[in-house]
């Protein structure tokens, strides 16, 4: 059996008319509650750590806690703080959910102790974090929730594992670049693509680099890492090699969600607005590329996790609402 699919629309401001607009109005202007978290750090395997931030109706450690639970994956260098996760933070704690934001390497405001940091298609990390939440409230129902770059590692991993994730109630990715070569290159070649959003990146990943060249003076061609100008140089420079990937396109290649959809177990939603910016629509997957226990959601609007609905500025609800449908039918 294939996926399902369903284009149900997402009503944005009517001034919000094109993917582009979405997607940086609800960054810079959408009304979202603003949620605290209290932060857990995990020391990996490695020597490494990640962190998580926690709200909920009981304190993290509560291991008697037998609710529904929520971890959230970010998108590339978002945290706790990035506007998708507060909003889908508080709608869901206000609802008695515990909620766990999990930052990737680096992205928690502290740098990572390593040369390596985080990357698209990071199963251990994701695996890693996962059992934690479990081990840590063995008796809460839990969910999983993805944005853009974590979305498609989340759903990697679920399509990787099959059925030894049927812990998890559900699964959902949103604007997931699956296709990361397809959304590479439109970054690449898209005037808004170079000259806005990459650009909005790599200042970011920039001062990373240069903390890293300093303490991991031979461990990456930090150089060119640093003169890099598009994401492709970028990953060509650092992300790839670093994580073990002979190049970009190597890297893109082998770590491309939409090769996993099939294998997936878990019911899982996979929501990509039709005007994404960073996601070429002719790339969507079609039902007969998923599993059964898949349902692709392609609203006409929504941009890159943008998703802002109603009037003015745009509220931040209606993704938060989208997730709450879906998991309450898998409960």
């Amino acid at each position: 059996m294939t996926a399902r699919l369903n284009l149900d629309p997402c009503p944005s401001p009517h001034w919000q008319w094109e993917g582009h607009i979405q997607t940086i109005a609800a960054m810079k202007w959408g009304r979202r509650p603003q949620q605290p978290f209290v932060r857990q750090r995990l020391d990996t395997p490695d020597g490494d750590f990640l962190d998580i931030d926690w709200a909920g109706p009981q304190a993290y450690t509560h291991a008697a806690f037998n609710g529904q639970a929520l971890v959230i994956f970010h998108g590339l260098e978002g945290s706790s703080q990035s506007h998708y996760a507060q909003a889908i933070g508080a709608h869901f704690v206000e609802r008695g959910w515990m909620v766990a934001v999990a930052h990737f390497r680096g992205c928690s405001g502290e740098p990572n102790r390593l040369a390596r940091s985080y990357f698209s298609g990071d199963s251990q990390d994701i695996d890693f974090i996962l059992n934690q939440m479990r081990r840590q409230l063995p008796q809460a129902q839990w969910h999983a929730t993805g944005i853009s770059l974590g979305g498609n590692a989340l759903l990697k991993y679920t399509g990787e594992q099959g059925q030894q994730l049927d812990w998890l109630a559900a699964v959902a990715g949103i604007s997931v670049p699956v296709d990361l070569v397809a959304t590479g290159m439109r970054l690449q070649t898209s005037l808004m693509g170079r000259y806005v959003y990459t650009p909005h990146f790599l200042a970011s990943m920039r001062g990373k680099m240069q903390q890293k060249a300093s303490a991991f003076p031979h461990d990456a061609n930090w150089n060119k890492a640093l003169q890099a100008r598009t994401l492709l140089e970028f990953d060509d420079a650092y992300t790839g090699p670093v994580h073990g990937y002979r190049s970009a396109f190597d890297y893109w290649s082998r770590c491309s969600s939409q090769y996993h959809l099939h294998a997936i177990r878990v019911p899982t939603l996979l929501l990509i607005a039709r005007n994404d910016p960073f996601i070429p629509q002719a790339g969507l997957p079609a039902p007969n590329q998923g599993s059964k226990h898949l349902l692709l959601h392609y609203p006409c609007s929504g941009g890159h996790a943008g998703f802002a609905s109603g009037s003015g500025r745009g509220e931040l609800t209606w993704l938060p609402q989208r997730l709450e449908r879906f998991f309450t039918q898998h409960q």
